[in-house]
């Protein structure tokens, strides 16, 4: 599934593409990826509108129709694409928003986990309040990971994991962001002192961005808006790695299972 670096990549090729451009047409090829609505009650609360920006909030890319959202999560496989209007190579093309000056936004999506909804401005604050830290932003700090986490004995992998505390960290980044704090991903969270806790800080934040330095991470299916894949996985030091050489101690890496996701670490350097 597509983490934070993949849809900060993707929204900040958009965010050059999309605004000031207008809606002219919806076509939705796959009704059960609009949520909350009908494909013709959604083609009709985004006809005729302007895209005034697009950002991203958690794993989510944000479209401000001025007004109104149009939200997408990618799921495990979508893909959103800018093509020229007439080019026909999309495949499992789940939805398509014609564009004025012959450009066409589509969805792609294999195994349609993603959605597609939108939100008044009301509606987006309720949603947006439910959301946790950005973990780029300066709300990530030690003395709020202090704060949080002194109240959870959750695995921090997990912790870091929960959408409602941090978003957009998933199972790639929360593995990587641990090895490179030194932190054992099974440890309590509430058991971590000051300066872990400022280490677990700086290394998710240095691995996201560095991930988005390089566009992300591709194993199979994730790619930018360009439709190029990222450049990332040659970069990651424990992540889906088991049995390798670490590359600091030499030692090997191993895996383990936390809440049904693999967790990739190394037992010599995580403590």
């Amino acid at each position: 599934m597509p983490e934070l670096p993949e849809v900060e990549t993707i929204v900040r090729d958009l965010a050059r593409l999309l605004p000031g451009r207008t809606i002219k047409g919806v076509e939705v090829l796959r009704p059960d990826l609009i949520e909350g609505d009908t494909p013709d009650g959604f083609a009709g609360k985004l006809r005729g509108r302007k895209i005034r920006s697009v950002v991203r909030r958690a794993k989510n890319i944000v479209m401000d129709l001025g007004g109104d959202r149009l939200l997408v999560n990618l799921g495990m496989t979508g893909r959103l694409l800018v093509a020229r209007t007439g080019d026909e190579d999309a495949t499992h093309l789940g939805a398509r928003l014609a564009l004025d000056r012959g450009r066409e936004l589509r969805y792609h999506d294999v195994r349609r986990f993603g959605r597609l909804w939108t939100l008044t401005d009301g509606a987006w604050t309720a949603w947006d309040g439910e959301l946790g830290v950005e973990p780029l932003s300066d709300d990530f700090t030690v003395d709020w990971l202090r704060g949080a986490a002194a109240r959870s004995r959750v695995a921090v992998k997990t912790w870091l994991m929960d959408q409602a505390r941090v978003v957009g960290v998933g199972n790639i980044y929360a593995s990587e962001g641990l090895f490179r704090a030194g932190v054992d991903p099974r440890r309590p969270a509430d058991t971590l002192s000051e300066a872990e806790l400022a280490r677990v800080r700086d290394g998710v934040r240095q691995v996201l961005a560095e991930a988005i330095e390089h566009r992300g991470t591709t194993f199979l299916d994730y790619r930018d808006a360009r439709g190029e894949e990222g450049a990332f996985a040659a970069r990651l030091k424990v992540y889906d790695r088991e049995g390798q050489p670490c590359d600091v101690c030499g030692g090997t890496v191993q895996r383990l299972v936390q809440g049904g996701r693999s967790t990739f670490f190394c037992p010599s350097c995580q403590h």
